[in-house]
């Protein structure tokens, strides 16, 4: 399995992943079409699917023109909202969903909470034993997206036990470059935490020589995420709860306010 991120927008990332076996691949959250197109030819693959992960324009808003530049029923556009994504001819209803892109297999995890239908891509490549999941507005490296259409405990549960409880190894590939803000963020209210210090660090060295800060891993996030740490006791006298929902709760309206 091969993963290019390719930028859009400001800060936003698309993803081509490409079955290196069958030379099959996808893009994650089409907003630049000719950024696609420019990547498909660099990397000479065939491009079979879009997997959407919500339907906010900086993640969707290239679906239409991208089924519109390929022979129709020749790529299947995934996505868990037929009504607010254009041109899913692959609608995902069933959480766990699974499908394959060429040897790669793909799992659909439902984690509603920035928006209802919210969805994460959960790639292995069982030949080379490697695995990825890509977030979009969920799980961002060192944070976690807002909660627009959702409750604390709906990202609780999709952070902590459903992202979670993935292998530890699982690369995460995010839908924003948000890296450095997030973790000075987690740097205010888990003080106390070298990971976080360690990894703002590296950061601001990766960012300042123009280069990108994904993937991080599952197993990472769980040292310096803040919003994966909500069970912590320096991360509990932060916020003044401890009930992990309210640790959630509190976090997120304090990263809303942190300048």
């Amino acid at each position: 399995m091969k993963i290019v991120p390719i930028p859009a927008n400001a800060d936003n990332y698309m993803y081509l992943i490409i079955d290196e076996t069958t030379q099959k691949s996808a893009i994650v959250d089409p907003v630049d079409l000719t950024a696609i197109k420019d990547a498909v030819s660099a990397m000479k693959v065939d491009l079979k699917a879009a997997f959407v992960t919500h339907h906010h324009w900086d993640h969707a808003g290239g679906t239409e023109e991208l089924f519109g530049a390929y022979p129709k029923d020749s790529i299947f556009i995934y996505g868990g909202d037929a009504e607010r994504i254009k041109c899913v001819n692959a609608l995902l209803s069933v959480d766990g969903s699974e499908f394959k892109l060429g040897n790669l297999e793909v799992k659909a995890l439902f984690t509603p909470c920035h928006t209802t239908t919210h969805v994460c891509y959960y790639v292995t490549d069982p030949a080379k034993n490697e695995r990825a999941v890509f977030t979009g507005d969920t799980l961002f490296i060192g944070g976690c997206g807002r909660f627009f259409e959702g409750t604390p405990q709906q990202m609780h549960h999709a952070l902590n036990e459903k992202l979670g409880s993935l292998p530890d190894d699982t690369k995460v590939y995010c839908g924003h470059e948000y890296t450095v803000a997030n973790l000075k963020f987690a740097k205010s209210v888990d003080v106390n935490n070298k990971s976080v210090d360690e990894k703002l660090a590296w950061a601001e060295k990766e960012r300042h020589s123009g280069r990108f800060t994904v993937p991080s891993t599952i197993g990472e996030e769980k040292t310096f995420n803040p919003f994966m740490r909500v069970s912590e006791p320096g991360l509990q006298k932060a916020t003044a709860a401890t009930d992990p929902i309210e640790v959630m709760r509190k976090l997120r309206e304090m990263k809303n306010n942190f300048k």
